[in-house]
This record gives C-alpha cells, structure tokens and sequence, in this order.
C-alpha cells in the first residue's frame, strides 16, 4: 500500500513497498520540462538534466557515477515536456546513499564552464542523431504543427542555435525559478520504507523555502500541417487528433480506443494496412495526454507509390470504427491496457514513475482498483461516440517526412473524414 507525506515546505514523499524485493527505485520528479520554458531558453530544461551528472559542490562527474555503480546501482534522468526526473536503482541497504547523490546532483550542480563546454557538444550530438532518425523526428514536428508558437509545441532538445549559447547564469536562472520543493515529488518503490525517507527528506529537503512557479501557458491545439520533402526510401506520415488531457472523464475512453486501432498486431489499422495490404512495416496508434490537452496519434511508414492509399484508408478505417467497432475488439483493448498496467507494477522503476506521474496530477494516487474500474467502464456505445466525435469534431494536425510532394493534403484528408 502506497504512503504520501507533505513537508511543511511543499515537499511530497510518496513510497509503495514490494514484498520479496531487494531493491528499490527512487528518484526525485521536478514538475518542471520543456513546456515551462520561455521562448528563449527552449532547451534549457533538458540542458539542466544532462549537466546534473557533470559534477557538484561535493562530487565530481565521476565520483557521482562510481558511488552508485560501487554498489551495483544505476542512475539516470530523462526529460519531458512536463517533467524532469532523476532516479536511482540500488538494493535496501544502499537507498540513504542513492537520495543522497540524487539530492546532491539537483540541489547543488556546479556548472563548472568546462563541463558546460564537453555537454553542450554532447548535446549537439543528440540534436544531430535526432535529426538524422525521420521516425523520430516527425513527430517533434507533429507537435510544431498541433501547438505552433508554444511551448508545448517546442522540441525537448531545443535548437542547436541556442544551445551554443547557454551559459551557468542561464541554468542557474531556470533552476532557481523552477526548483523548488513544492515542484519536488520524491517517489520511491521496491524495498522502502516509507518513515525512514521522510526522515531522509526533512534533512535534505526540509530548509529549502517555498517557490511559487507560474502556470505553463494554456495549450491551444491547431489544424495545421507540416510537409518536409527529402529523398528517403520511405515516407513518414502522423497524424494528430485533439485529445483529453490528463484528467479529461474520456481519457480511458481514447486509450482504449487508440488500442484498438493500432495498439497491437490485431489492431484495425495493422491488420488492415500492413496484414492485408502490405502497405507498410509499421504502424501504431496511441493516446497521449499533458495537463490541459491531449492528442490521438496515428504513424506509419511507407512507399512514395503507397503513401495516397495508405492515408485515405487510416481515415477509412477511422470513419469505420465509428459504426462497427465490435465488442470483441474493445474487450481486447481493455485487457491489453489492464495488462500492461499490472506488469508495468512488477518494476519497482515503473511502479516508482507511476506514484510520481499520478501524485503529479491528482495530487494524491488512485488505488489501483479505481483505475482498473474506470478502464472496464468503458462501454461500446461510449467507445463509438468518441470515435464518432473524433471524426467528426475533433482538430487534425499532420506532419509529412521524405517523398511526400505527392501525398494527400491534410484538408483532402479532413474533407474524407466528415463526407
């Protein structure tokens, strides 16, 4: 059973042991990613996240590494367009030294100049590795195109531009507006015990005073399209669907109904594209969801001479859906979600990200069971109305990559979806 405790300061622990383990994951969520900076600083987020492990007031780079991996641990950190997380695996009896080193790398980063220098070209490698991956990138700009001149429409990486000019005062600046302990969700999962981390917290994150941080500016989902055309073997094609964001009553709806189209080898969409045109490699769909917005997202890759049929059969099959989905298919859906909800639980990493992630948004963590009941009340008839709302009200945005001069536009595709 999970526990949560509140500092005085803001501060929140939220533990769930595992019985059997002997070892445990914690680490410290920052509600503070890409979407909380300013135009200016994009980028700086994940900048942050990188130069964390790059030394601090009491240890080196490598110190940091080798205390952890002496004990047979790991660490890492990623960043999101919400979120910055830093965590830890380590077994029991190494727990006190891992939150140590975490709190160190996020309190007291020392931004030596040098080592701005080494990671900003590592950095800049990134960039370039990202840019070279067309099943990556394309969906970067997916999210230029559904929140243009946004934040949330911001890449996390940045631009290589302005990652050639972040200095420590800049750093400094974003944690010193954005770190604060009230921002801060220590979660942790495995062998834990939930008294002695609080203890831990008080004494490492107990002084640090309060900071109000500004609401992220209110996401706005816009039809629009982005063409990028390149001689590539394949043409890369997302489409984006104006979603529920995070505590939207549909959410479960759209997830179900994202798994039912192309969440697995007996979605619709694969085996109507790939299985029995084989039209493409791959093809998936899901529902992602932030704080104020949400989107459906459908991709797949094909050939030039493919790409016009591939596309106006997603929006057929769309259109479809919305009249015959059976029963069947949404049974399914359903047991895929409770399935990889429950085998996610059996990583104390996952488990630990999930206290964090729903602590983050409800400010508390449903029991298991509540959610498993929302996910079986989604019903037929309400998963047919959303696919029928979808195609017929919903905002579409589409980003196009490689030889795609000739693909369909994006308001033949819409023109399709409402006939």
């Amino acid at each position: 059973m999970h526990r949560v405790t509140t500092l005085p300061n803001g501060f929140r622990i939220v533990t769930e042991p595992m019985p059997g383990l002997a070892s445990a994951a914690v680490g410290i969520w920052v509600t503070a990613g890409a979407r909380h900076e300013q135009a200016e600083q994009n980028g700086i987020a994940h900048f942050l996240e990188h130069m964390a492990f790059k030394g601090t007031a009491r240890r080196t780079a490598l110190q940091i590494a080798e205390e952890i991996e002496d004990v047979g641990g790991y660490i890492n950190a990623y960043t999101s367009r919400e979120m910055t997380a830093y965590y830890a695996r380590v077994l029991e009896a190494d727990v006190p030294l891992a939150l140590d080193v975490i709190a160190d790398i996020v309190l007291n980063p020392a931004f030596d100049t040098r080592e701005i220098e080494v990671e900003r070209h590592v950095i800049l490698q990134e960039i370039g590795q990202a840019a070279d991956t067309p099943d990556d990138v394309i969906f970067d700009w997916l999210q230029e195109a559904s929140y243009p001149d946004q934040p949330l429409g911001r890449p996390i990486l940045g631009p290589a531009d302005r990652i050639a000019r972040y200095d420590a005062g800049d750093l400094r600046r974003f944690v010193t507006g954005h770190y604060g302990p009230g921002q801060m969700i220590l979660a942790a999962s495995g062998a834990v015990q939930h008294d002695m981390l609080v203890t831990l917290a008080e004494a490492l994150f107990g002084h640090l005073p309060t900071l109000i941080m500004p609401p992220a500016a209110p996401a706005q989902f816009h039809i629009n399209e982005r063409r990028e055309v390149k001689d590539l073997e394949q043409a890369h094609v997302a489409l984006a669907f104006e979603g529920p964001a995070f505590r939207d009553p549909d959410l479960f709806t759209a997830q179900i109904y994202a798994a039912a189209m192309g969440g697995g080898m007996s979605s619709r969409l694969f085996q109507k594209l790939r299985e029995e045109r084989g039209l493409c490699y791959t093809t998936f769909a899901q529902a992602g969801a932030h704080d104020d917005t949400g989107a459906i997202t459908i991709y797949a890759g094909t050939g030039e001479e493919d790409l016009a049929e591939l596309a106006t059969l997603t929006i057929d099959e769309m259109k479809r859906a919305a009249t015959d989905l059976s029963e069947t298919e949404i049974a399914r859906a359903r047991t895929q979600m409770k399935a990889g909800l429950l085998m996610g639980l059996e990583s104390p990493s996952s488990r630990a990200e999930r206290l964090a992630r729903l602590l983050a948004i409800w400010d508390r963590v449903p029991d298991l069971e509540e959610t498993i009941q929302k996910i079986d009340a989604v019903d037929l008839p309400s998963i047919r109305a959303y696919a029928e709302k979808l195609v017929t009200e919903a905002r579409v945005s589409m980003a196009l990559y490689g030889p795609v001069a000739g693909a369909p536009s994006l308001e033949a595709l819409r023109e399709r979806l409402v006939a």
